[in-house]
């Protein structure tokens, strides 16, 4: 297989970039064609002024915000992994952390954009979120460019555009990647945010609250529902993490269940650690105290300090499907578990989990499986 060359060249310059997590041999590349064509699009024609405000939404390992390090622009996302990656790949560069303001996806904005560049999340929710939270920050002179490989563009991403910016146009198909052109409208009625939705656990008295980019925001899913009828009741437990805690249902379960354990809720998702938090603290109130992290997977936690680690791990990162995630946190666990801890987790049987599992864990049993799903325990 002939080596992948991880360098972006554009009119700005080249640059070295990198994706998280990382892996030996990385086969994927941190940019892609619409990252090229829309940094191409920037220096032909937009030509920002040196002291134009400039915001970037959705730049999945930095491509955009250190090419554009010049104009010290805004980086808002909702992925901690994205805002740590533009870290990483600006001092690869030699370029100063400090040229790229990172907020995520809850941080409040000020002050006007001359352009704004969005690269279209993988959730249409998302991206209606964050469309009605620039609305504010928008001039009519305010370039707005949208861009994505063309499957990532469906007429659902055009229509909302002209539902809360105004009028779009299109530039033709480059290397499978194309830009849309919105120009806001200032008469146009912006409608009140919808989110985050909230809907009631069945079984439950629990009101749950899912922020724009919370997978399975509108009601429980299957595998989550399956998950929380085989949540184990462990007297013994100190401290409990729902690792990926998505809006935290299985963390506020296994607290239910387990009334003296410590919860821990993580997630590399800002929308997700709040939705969790907001739902933790809506059911038990000042009854329970749990913590709540934004950050990568385990990395931040010690060595040996949890008795049981939850997971249902993400197979896809963005728009590109694989086990990393699954296998980098697998990994971690068996580090921060106790001695005689378990990591329960959670998968579709094709994913075969069992198998990455036995590269940390002694011992592997499956708690339950019906058609879809396998729960697994592992254990030192």
């Amino acid at each position: 297989m002939p080596e992948i060359e991880h360098i972006l060249k554009v009119h700005q310059g080249d640059f070295a970039l990198s994706r998280l997590p990382k892996r030996v041999p990385e086969l994927l590349l941190a940019f892609d064609a619409a990252d090229g064509y829309l940094l191409e699009y920037i220096a032909e024609v937009v030509q920002p002024a040196a002291n134009a405000r400039i915001l970037i939404l959705n730049d999945s390992f930095g491509a955009l915000a250190v090419a554009l390090n010049a104009y010290q622009p805004w980086a808002m996302s909702d992925s901690y992994l994205s805002q740590q990656a533009t870290r990483l790949n600006l001092a690869a560069n030699a370029l100063p952390e400090h040229g790229v303001n990172l907020l995520s996806s809850l941080t409040p904005l000020t002050g006007d954009f001359d352009v704004v560049l969005i690269k279209v999340p993988k959730t249409l929710a998302l991206l209606e979120d964050e469309l009605i939270r620039i609305r504010p920050h928008l001039t009519a002179s305010t370039q707005i460019v949208v861009a994505g490989r063309i499957k990532t563009l469906p007429a659902s991403v055009w229509k909302l555009l002209a539902r809360l910016v105004g009028p779009t146009t299109t530039s033709l198909a480059k290397k499978k990647a194309r830009l849309i052109f919105a120009a806001p409208d200032p008469d146009l009625i912006i409608p009140a945010n919808p989110y985050p939705v909230y809907y009631t656990l069945e079984n439950s008295r629990y009101l749950i609250a899912n922020h724009a980019n919370v997978f399975s925001r509108d009601s429980l899913d299957i595998g989550t529902r399956f998950f929380l009828v085989n949540l184990p009741v462990m007297p013994s437990v100190r401290d409990i993490i729902d690792l990926g805690c998505g809006n935290g249902l299985v963390g506020l379960i296994a607290a239910e269940r387990n009334p003296a354990a410590s919860l821990h809720f993580v997630d590399e998702s800002f929308m997700a650690v709040a939705s969790a938090q907001e739902n933790f603290h809506h059911a038990f109130g000042q009854s329970r105290v749990a913590n709540f992290y934004v950050g990568d997977g385990l990395h931040d936690f010690e060595s040996e300090s949890a008795d049981l680690i939850l997971c249902n791990p993400p197979f896809h990162q963005q728009n590109t499907i694989g086990d990393q995630i699954a296998i980098t946190l697998f990994k971690e666990s068996r580090r921060v578990l106790r001695k005689g801890g378990e990591l329960w987790v959670i998968g579709n049987r094709h994913l075969e989990y069992h198998i990455q599992l036995k590269r940390w864990f002694k011992k592997i049993s499956m708690i339950a499986a019906n058609a879809k799903f396998v729960i697994l325990k592992a254990g030192a």
